[in-house]
Parts: structure tokens; sequence; C-alpha cells
């Protein structure tokens, strides 16, 4: 009986959230502060706290929510959200599923949900939205002491937030702070002839965000299976094979580089799942996602 309520309350949780982020390619601060971010007054552990809408830019989307745990330490590890919509749309509210059962289920890993500017005709996602997760990083590093956690992070990216995640631990973690990534239908590879010689105008679309006809060598310095090295975190990864925005060769092709470069992995196909999924398979996906964690993050 306690398996079956705590599966339901997962499923409650995520699984109508999931259906929007997957199927889709504010500026003032607010606090609600339990503690004051070191240690208590009166020398008792230290609260939950939370902090939203902090801002680390001057555009209205470079804000974060961050959630630190009760009887954190400077040894307090981070998971940073990132969410998808075709790096022209989506919200960190999009996330707010899995921050809410990564609180309940990891509850020592402080959580960071982020947006980040979002891409449009004059302006790429290249390189600015890999400027905003770096600005981030390095933001959590300066208020380290107030926040009271760790330089170890970790990313959860779906769909565009999963290509981010990725792209990011691999070509841009130049002091290997990242200690796993996982992507949920992320896409790994632009150069993949499944992209060059698509017949879908839609598909296209997104795809021209990067340049139209844009030179091999630098659909190649986007995309994580060119990025990626041996000295990559460990990675965690979920496709549809019925995805019309992903391709499977994606998913299938990034697990055998991976494979071929000796990077632990996990990798995971639902053949009958498209660009998101409900049921048995969510729930698997949380589970794994949880091991995945638990092993490599939290250790």
């Amino acid at each position: 009986m306690r398996l079956q309520s705590n599966n339901y309350f997962i499923m409650k949780i995520i699984k109508y959230t999931l259906l929007i982020l997957f199927i889709s390619f504010g500026i003032y601060s607010c606090s609600d502060d339990n503690s004051n971010g070191n240690e208590s007054q009166d020398g008792m552990p230290l609260e939950f706290r939370q902090e939203l809408n902090v801002s680390y830019g001057n555009d209205p989307d470079q804000v974060f929510d961050i959630y630190l745990p009760a009887n954190r330490t400077l040894a307090t590890k981070v998971m940073i959200l990132v969410h998808g919509g075709g790096w022209t749309s989506g919200d960190k509210a999009d996330m707010d599923p899995f921050k809410d059962i990564i609180l309940q289920d990891l509850p020592n890993i402080a959580v960071v949900n982020i947006n980040y500017r979002l891409a449009d005709e004059n302006n790429q996602p290249y390189p600015m939205q890999i400027d905003d997760i770096t600005t981030i990083v390095n933001l959590l590093k300066t208020n380290q002491d107030d926040y009271v956690i760790s330089n170890d992070i970790a990313f959860v990216g779906t769909s565009a937030g999963g290509h981010l995640s990725m792209l990011w631990s691999y070509a841009f973690d130049t002091e290997n702070d990242v200690k796993m990534v996982a992507s949920i239908v992320g896409p790994t590879n632009l150069t993949d002839p499944a992209y060059l010689n698509n017949q879908d105008p839609i598909l296209q679309e997104v795809l021209d965000l990067f340049g139209i006809d844009t030179s091999i060598e630098y659909l190649e310095e986007v995309s994580p299976y060119h990025q990626v090295t041996a000295s990559a975190p460990p990675t965690i990864l979920f496709y549809g094979g019925q995805d019309p925005l992903i391709p499977t060769s994606q998913g299938v092709d990034m697990e055998a580089r991976l494979a071929s470069l000796g990077v632990t992995h996990q990798f995971t196909l639902y053949p009958n799942a498209g660009h998101g999924w409900i049921g048995i398979e969510l729930l698997d996906t949380w589970t794994k996602l949880k091991a995945f964690t638990e092993t490599h993050l939290e250790d």
C-alpha cells in the first residue's frame, strides 16, 4: 500500500506538466526565507529557505528560484532545472513538478529552477543561453556562504533545456563542477542527417534558430554529441521512439558516443512514446532519475 501511495503521489505531481513541456519545443525579487542563510543565531540547524525570482541580469527573463534544504551544509549539492520550449518559449514554472518531486524525494539537495533569455529573430539561442547558465553558476559560487551550498552541481533539462544542459556540462564546465546531467528528449546532434535532410517546415523553423545554411563546423560547436569528451560527467538520457521533433537517432547515437568514450551513462528509449509520456513510462523515468542522482550527486 505504501508503494502504491508513493507512485500515485509522483504521478499526481508531474504527469500533466511534462506533457506540456515535451510538446512545446518576471524581474522583481521576492523571497520566503526561514533562515538567514547561515547557522541560526541560537545555534540550531538551518531551516528550509527559498528565494523566488532572484535576478541575475537586466533582462526580465534572467531570474531563477532557489530552494535550500533544511540542515544544509557547505557540502550540500545543487540541482539546476532547465526548461524546454524550442529555445524560444517556456518558463521555469514548467519545471515546478520536477522541483516538487525532488524536494519530496531528494530532500538533501538544493534546487535552482532557472529562466533564461529566449531566442527570437534578433537573438539566437547560442551563445546567449549558455552565457546565462554560466552567469547563474558563477552567482551561486559567489553566494556560496550565504546559501550554504557546495560547488557540486547537476542538471536536469527537458527538450531544448536538455540540449543546453548537456552542452554546458560538456563544453563550458571549465572547473568540473557538474557531477551529473540528465536530458529528457534533448537534441544532441544538429548535424544529424535526420535534421539536415528533413522535410518538416515546423521542425526546420526550430532548427533555423541556429542560422539558415549554417556551416557544419558551427552546428558541431552547438551539438553535445560533438562536444562531449571522455571527461564528461555521468549522463542519463530519456527519449521517445515516436517523437516528431527529436529523431530516435539523437538518443541512440548519443548513447553510442558516450559508450565509446567510456562515460558513465544510462539510456532509456520508450518505443511508443513521443515528445513526452505519462503513466508507467513516466514513473520509470523518475525512478531511474532518482537512483542516478542518489548515486552520482548525493554520494
